[in-house]
């Protein structure tokens, strides 16, 4: 049974839904990942824009929307995600399934010129520090002289640090207060999923690859931004930030 447009759809909304139970301001931070990039692409044409673990395609399908213009290549691990995400978003988006940050990850992009920008929401923390490092060095190679990463994503703060205990802790209260009524969650959603026969063959690739979730590699903001300076990157800094989650911009 091949998946369908219609159950595409359906179990995207639920993953869209789930989701706001773990990111702050969620909109608001793809909204301003768009901005940064389309600033920086503002006179480049056709721009080409990765976007890196990717899931269903949530950032990639906005990034289409605000930039109709645009080349949009969404890379992700999980065939499960890519195969909702390519079903759903169809030609807006070209889907890829790569190991972000593995060695030789970037031949799968099949990219035929330098990117404008790479971006990245709630997942480059799940990758181990060396993966971390290869994809940050593997990204200098891969985008033109100005252009950018914008990752959104959640920085653990140094261990100790009690400024950074407070901003968890306001970080916390926020995501709180703006908590939607959606009971389900990350673990129910794939549970839900998997018993779904139209995503049998999807399912069965996910479990041949081994591509289980993985925890936050706790490494806090500071260590990016020198790790990006490190790997090729000219200037490195926040543009949105509350708690612990920010929205991090590197410039090529």
């Amino acid at each position: 049974m091949g998946l369908s447009v219609a159950t595409a759809a359906r179990w995207v909304r639920r993953w869209e839904r789930q989701q706001q139970r773990y990111a702050i301001d969620r909109e608001e931070r793809f909204t301003v990942i768009a901005d940064a990039v389309e600033k920086v692409t503002a006179h480049q044409g056709r721009a080409l824009v990765a976007d890196l673990g990717c899931g269903p395609g949530s950032l990639a399908a906005r990034l289409a929307r605000r930039l109709p213009g645009a080349d949009i290549v969404a890379v992700d691990k999980d065939p499960v995600l890519l195969a909702l995400g390519q079903a759903h978003h169809g030609d807006a988006v070209r889907f890829v399934e790569a190991p972000v940050g593995a060695p030789g990850w970037t031949r799968a992009l099949g990219l035929d010129r330098p990117l404008d920008a790479a971006v990245s929401s709630t997942a480059l923390h799940c990758l181990a520090p060396d993966a971390l490092r290869r994809a940050y060095q593997d990204l200098a190679g891969l985008l033109r002289p100005g252009g950018v990463l914008v990752n959104s994503d959640r920085f653990r703060g140094p261990a100790g640090d009690r400024a950074a205990e407070v901003a968890v802790q306001v970080g916390l209260r926020r995501a709180e207060r703006q908590r939607t009524a959606c009971r389900e969650d990350w673990a129910s959603w794939w549970a839900a999923a998997a018993a779904d026969p139209e995503l049998a063959d999807p399912f069965t690739a996910r479990r041949a690859r081994h591509t289980p979730h993985h925890v936050h590699n706790g490494l806090p903001l500071s260590h990016h931004i020198r790790l990006l300076r490190r790997s090729g990157f000219r200037h490195a800094a926040p543009v949105w930030q509350f708690g612990e989650d920010a929205v991090l911009v590197a410039v090529r």
